[in-house]
């Protein structure tokens, strides 16, 4: 399997220029401060002698089941160990240090470009995800092709004690030394700040082991998904000014904080339509030099593509047994009032979008473009639901509308109701072929609207060329309008003529 097999790239655009050029400008600022922060204590590569799944779990937890070699990449996992800050952290304002000194232990998860001719010169550093009682890289599960396709490097660092107490009782063996409580005389995730500027430190100035085996980062960009955006919310306003060992910042699907103004490094916020009627309407600022939020209609906290990618590695490391609560995940479907879980717009072809253009961002201070807001007729205080503004469909109105929700053959919703997790699941329900008949003439006039749709959604930068290419011929090969096969035919030769041609 190859990153086509979820979500393709075709024809992907060349990124030559910003791939050379140099980090200069804003990366800058990263590069005067970084010694206040110490490089940690390196060690591995991990070896795994068991093949996921098997269940001494002698393997890194959560590995890739996708053949990262056939796509000329490696997997490894190293631990790392240093001392930490502990920090006070006031609204948008810089903290201090209330404790030095403590020491921890803890890993990093690198995927990476076996040929330094492939890597980018991007590394993307995710805090992983523990709001199910484990490490989740949910960000590389939105995005994983895409880094793939444009030689990124990804890194995954467990800063959170839920996620290492996890690890513990998964493979005691493997990871009964990891600690990030000082053994058990921290509670709480005050370290966690401290070893993501530390994981940081470690790829750009590294010791005896280089986690990147010799590639040259020009760029380490900071990103998280959900409780993990919102810790890294906390994270950039009140202690990244103090080592600034981070170049730039995404955050996707963050919720109820927002960013000090006055950034060094640039900030970009992602988020569903879920997030902006959760929470995020009520804490909207204005975009500014050093910071963008963008807002995508008829996505949901969790989409199918997503799901995909997910729910397969959960079902195979199977550590709910220590965390029977986040059992219900699996089984969640049939308790949500619309079973069908998951929304169709790909989060995923935005974030694509948002991470090629922090690198130009960062790298020459090309900004990014404003996008609209979502529309709303009422706005609540966080975290009360907002009322967003829906068309006769039942589609919200506004924000970055993607060729799924403009050129609809699905209502998708970014919010659900029902016990636990079932809100922020969205749901997806197709449209009827009466309804599809009353909202298109036929299979050329939804395939030109498609493809209308997608080129614009690429001219205005809300998605890149290689995705709005996979959006159409997804339309062309669609059943809308009942195509006879010389009409399908006829499209694919349009397509694929154009596809010579670019």
């Amino acid at each position: 399997m190859s990153p086509t097999s979820l979500r393709p790239h075709m024809c992907g655009r060349n990124r030559t220029g910003w791939v050379a050029a140099a980090a200069l400008g804003l990366s800058l600022a990263a590069g005067t401060a970084i010694a206040q922060v110490p490089t940690p204590t390196v060690t591995g590569p991990i070896a795994s002698t068991d093949i996921p799944g098997a269940p001494t779990h002698n393997y890194i937890f959560f590995a890739s089941d996708h053949p990262l070699a056939q796509d000329g990449y490696t997997e490894q996992e190293y631990f790392f160990s240093g001392t930490a800050n502990r920090y006070n952290t006031p609204v948008l304002a810089t903290g201090s240090v209330i404790a030095s000194g403590v020491p921890y232990k803890t890993r990093m998860v690198v995927r990476e470009p076996a040929d330094k001719r492939q890597f980018n010169g991007t590394v993307i550093v995710e805090w992983l995800n523990v709001t199910n009682g484990f490490d989740a890289d949910n960000l590389w599960f939105f995005d994983w092709e895409h880094i793939l396709a444009e030689g990124y490097a990804w890194v995954g660092v467990s800063a959170q004690l839920v996620g290492v107490n996890e690890l513990k009782q998964w493979n005691p063996n493997r990871y009964g030394s990891l600690d990030v409580t000082n053994g058990g005389t921290v509670t709480d995730d005050s370290l966690s700040y401290d070893i993501f500027s530390q994981a940081a430190q470690a790829i750009r100035n590294p010791g005896f082991v280089n986690v990147l085996n010799g590639l040259k980062p020009k760029r380490i960009i900071g990103a998280g998904e959900s409780q993990s955006a919102f810790r890294l919310s906390y994270y950039i306003n009140d202690v990244n000014p103090l080592g600034n060992v981070y170049d730039g910042f995404l955050l996707l699907s963050t919720f109820g904080q927002q960013i000090r103004p006055d950034l060094s490094q640039p900030v970009f916020k992602v988020l569903t339509e879920f997030d902006v009627v959760n929470s995020e309407a009520a804490v909207r600022q204005p975009n500014t030099s050093m910071y963008r939020s963008w807002e995508i209609a008829g996505t949901s906290h969790v989409d199918v593509h997503l799901r995909k990618s997910r729910e397969p590695l959960e079902l195979r490391d199977n550590p709910l047994f220590t965390n029977p609560v986040s059992s219900a995940e699996a089984m969640l479907a049939p308790q949500c009032a619309v079973p069908q879980l998951g929304t169709l717009p790909p989060t995923g072809d935005v974030v694509n979008a948002a991470f090629d253009d922090l690198v130009q961002w960062i790298s020459n201070g090309t900004k990014p473009p404003i996008a609209p807001y979502l529309d709303f007729t009422q706005i609540n205080p966080s975290p009360a639901q907002s009322v967003i503004a829906r068309n006769s469909l039942g589609l919200a109105i506004g924000g970055i509308q993607l060729p799924e929700v403009s050129v609809p053959t699905y209502l998708n919703v970014g919010t659900n109701s029902g016990p636990g997790a079932c809100v922020r699941w969205g749901y997806h329900l197709p449209f009827s072929v009466a309804e599809l008949n009353e909202i298109y003439s036929g299979y050329d006039n939804y395939v030109n609207q498609v493809a209308k749709a997608a080129n614009a959604d690429v001219k205005k930068g809300f998605i890149e060329p290689q995705d709005a290419r996979q959006i159409i011929y997804q339309a062309i090969e669609s059943g809308v309008g009942n195509p006879t096969q010389a009409q399908k035919d006829k499209a694919l030769a349009a397509f694929f003529t154009a596809e010579a041609g670019q």
